[in-house]
């Protein structure tokens, strides 16, 4: 019981306490501030000395609140808060229990009491109060603390929703601003609400720039696009049912050229009556998979167009000496053999290279290291050369003792073999040479030839896979890949490959020149 002199300012305090709570319920929101309040009202109201509020937490149960309780009390309380239910404790039982508590926790407490927090049908924490006078807790104590416990469930209750609510919506952030994808989040208007950061890189606008905007103004197609644009489907019905998704495909237009190929998913978020209330828009950007598709057509093109050639020449002249009506004399017969048999190293060496760039893609070409002799292996290159182009003169310039370098022999002749057959290609006559120079760190070869050399607008793509400048598709015959591979085993070995739009001179066609550079 309380004291006498203390009932009738309880009494009236009782309604205050009451307001301060539903107050509590409508007006605050942080738990910390919250628990802090609630446990200094009810001890307040119960005229006690201390108190604990301990939520449930899923791992466990955890003090949030505690007033004139030194923290090292809680080890008392475990056997208590182990309790499952908590709320099925017997109330005469629980008071034996914390009274037996706060004789052994030497406290000076001579009587507790403890209620549970409910909401939503379940025990969401418990609320301990302790006094220092030896009166016990009434029933009535016990119902107005009860009461008090109920509403203060429901503000804790409420608190903690809110922060699940702000959990979830940092989530949210979190997951749209990771999002590789640019992602926009519309209204039922269509009008943009959200943006997140890779959409802003892929558009070129910060989100201040593009949030308010209507979705066609951002969203702007270049030309019609594949599938029904998203104002087209709105005002058609869309969407039907919640998993109406659109995909429509195609170039858009941004502030700086050039235009954006994209693919663009609609998602509809439908109110309980249907409506559209939230269009989520997943913008992908497709110009690597359009690369990629051309690429694929470019290869079909070139290697259809390369093969047919030699093909085509291979069965002529083997089908005209198979001919019965006709007698061919010896040189007739070899010079036929000569020609499929260079169509044949042709389709050999287009179907070697198409190896090595599927390997490539693959993963890597593999390198079979070993002492290397550039100048020798020049040599070797020149001497195969020289007999197949009457018209060129090949020569080596190398500087004495040039040093041995660590390599893949056969793939360092390819590289070579593949820039003097270019030259060959590209320079209708003249010198062709390999020469060489020696840098502390690397050795450098280049080929340099007297042709009509490199236009500067094809120089940053030479080494791209199939490229072939417009005039060289005319000129001469090839698939686009010998620059390609090149590129790739120098890299493989740790060095560089480049072009000069020139030999080094400064007259006009005065010739090409490649160099790579591989570390010794």
């Amino acid at each position: 019981m309380l004291p006498s002199n203390l009932l009738p300012d309880f009494r009236v305090r009782q309604r205050d306490y009451l307001l301060e709570i539903s107050r509590m319920l409508t007006q605050e929101l942080d738990l910390e501030k919250l628990l802090a309040r609630i446990l200094r009202v009810s001890i307040e109201m119960l005229a006690g000395q201390a108190g604990i509020i301990a939520l449930k937490q899923p791992e466990g149960w955890r003090v949030s609140a505690a007033h004139g309780i030194a923290p090292a009390f809680m080890s008392y309380l475990t056997p208590l808060l182990a309790e499952e239910i908590v709320s099925e404790l017997d109330v005469r039982e629980l008071n034996r229990m914390l009274k037996d508590l706060t004789y052994t926790a030497s406290m000076g407490l001579l009587n507790g009491t403890g209620l549970p927090l409910a909401a939503q049908g379940r025990i969401i924490g418990v609320i301990f109060i302790f006094r220092n006078y030896a009166d016990l807790f009434t029933p009535n104590d016990r119902i107005l603390l009860q009461s008090f416990a109920d509403q203060a469930a429901i503000a804790v209750f409420n608190a903690q929703l809110y922060g699940d609510v702000s959990y979830e919506k940092q989530r949210l952030d979190a997951l749209l601003e990771s999002a590789a994808d640019g992602i926009l989040i519309l209204n039922a208007e269509l009008v943009i609400e959200r943006c997140n950061g890779a959409f802003e890189k892929l558009y070129g606008l910060t989100r201040d720039e593009i949030v308010g905007k209507k979705h066609n103004e951002i969203v702007h197609w270049k030309k019609e696009p594949q599938g029904t644009t998203l104002e087209e489907s709105v005002s058609s019905g869309w969407p039907l049912t919640p998993n109406a998704t659109l995909y429509v495909e195609g170039d858009i237009a941004r502030p700086l050229p050039p235009h954006l190929p994209v693919g663009i998913t609609y998602a509809p978020l439908l109110s309980s009556e249907n409506k559209l209330r939230n269009v989520f828009v997943s913008v992908r950007d497709i110009t690597h998979f359009r690369n990629a598709d051309e690429i694929k057509a470019t290869f079909i093109s070139i290697v259809s167009h390369e093969l047919r050639t030699p093909v085509a020449l291979i069965k002529g002249y083997a089908s005209t000496l198979r001919r019965d009506d006709a007698r061919w004399d010896k040189r007739t017969i070899s010079d036929s053999l000569a020609v499929i048999e260079d169509e044949a190293d042709r389709l050999s060496k287009m179907i070697d290279d198409l190896l090595d760039a599927s390997r490539l893609q693959a993963g890597g070409l593999s390198l079979n290291q070993a002492d290397v002799a550039i100048p020798n292996l020049a040599l070797r290159v020149i001497g195969r050369f020289a007999a197949q182009s009457p018209k060129h003169h090949l020569v080596a310039e190398f500087p004495p003792n040039f040093p041995i370098i660590i390599g893949d022999e056969t793939r360092i002749e390819q590289v070579m073999a593949n820039l003097v057959s270019n030259s060959i290609k590209y320079a209708p006559s003249g010198e062709i040479k390999i020469s060489g120079s020696v840098r502390p760190e690397q050795i450098i070869v280049c080929v340099s030839d007297e042709g009509s050399g490199i236009e500067a607008k094809d120089l940053p793509h030479i080494f791209d896979r199939f490229y072939r400048s417009t005039g060289a598709v005319k000129q001469t015959k090839g698939a686009g890949l010998g620059l390609y591979l090149a590129r790739a085993i120098v890299e493989a070995h740790g060095g560089r490959i480049w072009a000069d739009a020139s030999n080094g001179s400064t007259k006009p066609d005065s010739g090409a020149r490649i160099c790579f550079s591989l570390p010794r």
